[in-house]
């Protein structure tokens, strides 16, 4: 049984703007490196602890959030565990994004039934029965609905007496500039919770411009004096002058045929352009993923400096607050491990996104 959480919960106000109504406070579950409890506590939720079963996540979800990090497997979590996170008399808010990668279009033309992610979603709702939240929310990736796993999900909360809505949400709709589209969810026993309305439209979506570009240059290989995240990965000769002969919003098709990879000349290769591309400054960047950091992974070329993205510009581009910790102080930054924890965030813009539309809610119902 975990120790007591007495400490964790005394550090975070309760929701602000709640006029003296209910406390509302959060356990996160998959909670990662923190982004979408960060962006519920800059909303003014209180989230009492986030679990995972991950320990590179527990420094920078504890670092950054005040919140107590639980490393535990959900599947063998129980909901006695969780209630213990919960102050009594409070609303219980269950939050949580299961690890997408059985379901993204990443893993296309593989079978990923057997994946032991694949069921996590069934701990979930096992967890709901068992905590009995007031609310859930939970966070994937579209393709997510085409699972039966999802289905079965989305019946059980039913069952449960839940009022299910969910969403697909365009990014840069929300202040998130990059051309991300994520599945997010909502149950709520008092009736359904609706969206809030997009806060931004074409004409003023946020861009790679307004999200790096006040960063200081830097070379491939090198990373900054002043923020160690803000490294960027080094770059072979070949791959050198692959990317100085990219221009931004190109493709590999633009280069001298000696430049083009081996296996984009063949039929199947044709079929991904965006690998070895560069980023525009005035649009929005593709989506963010936990190989961002690596030229030849996508369409994570800088738009003017001749490397890949830093780790800290990947971090920016997920909405994290640029003093946002990964690892402590004087640690190994080491690409793998970081570019992870940033590519599987909820970004934290979305995050927000998600708590507006909660408390919005609450407040049309009285609760």
């Amino acid at each position: 049984m975990p120790a007591s959480p007495d400490r964790i919960i005394a550090t975070q106000p309760a929701a602000a703007g709640r006029n003296g109504e209910t406390p509302l406070s959060a356990v996160d579950l998959f909670c990662g490196t923190g982004g979408l409890t960060h962006g519920l506590i800059k909303e003014g939720i209180r989230v009492n602890a986030g679990i995972d079963l991950d320990p590179s996540c527990r420094y920078p979800y504890e670092h950054n959030n005040r919140s107590r990090f639980i490393e535990r497997d959900i599947n063998l979590l129980s909901g006695e565990e969780i209630l213990l996170y919960y102050p009594v008399g409070d609303i219980k808010l269950l939050v949580g994004c299961a690890p997408c990668q059985p379901f993204s279009t990443y893993t296309q033309g593989r079978d990923t039934r057997t994946d032991c992610k694949w069921g996590l979603l069934n701990s979930f709702s096992r967890l709901v029965d068992e905590v009995s939240p007031q609310i859930v929310s939970m966070e994937n990736v579209p393709q997510l609905e085409k699972h039966d796993v999802y289905d079965l999900f989305v019946s059980r909360l039913k069952n449960l007496g839940y009022d299910v809505t969910s969403y697909r949400v365009y990014c840069p709709q929300y202040g998130i500039p990059q051309t991300r589209t994520r599945l997010v969810l909502f149950a709520s026993i008092y009736g359904p919770i609706n969206l809030i309305s997009p806060t931004h439209s074409t004409n003023d979506f946020l861009t790679v411009r307004d999200a790096i570009y006040h960063l200081e240059p830097i070379a491939a290989g090198e990373s900054s004096k002043h923020d160690p995240l803000h490294r960027a990965s080094a770059l072979s000769t070949l791959n050198l002058r692959r990317m100085r002969a990219s221009r931004p919003g190109g493709t590999w098709r633009d280069w001298n045929k000696a430049l083009v990879a081996t296996c984009h000349k063949t039929t199947r290769g044709t079929t991904y352009p965006s690998v070895y591309g560069r980023m525009e400054w005035d649009k929005p960047a593709p989506t963010v993923t936990t190989q961002c950091h690596g030229f030849g992974n996508g369409r994570f070329g800088h738009p003017e400096q001749d490397r890949a993205i830093s780790l800290r510009e990947a971090a920016l581009l997920q909405t994290f607050p640029e003093d946002y910790a990964f690892v402590e102080p004087d640690a190994r930054v080491t690409f793998a491990q970081i570019g992870r924890l940033i590519g599987n965030a909820v970004p934290v813009q979305l995050a927000q996104t998600i708590a507006r539309s909660i408390l919005n809610h609450l407040e049309r119902h009285d609760a």
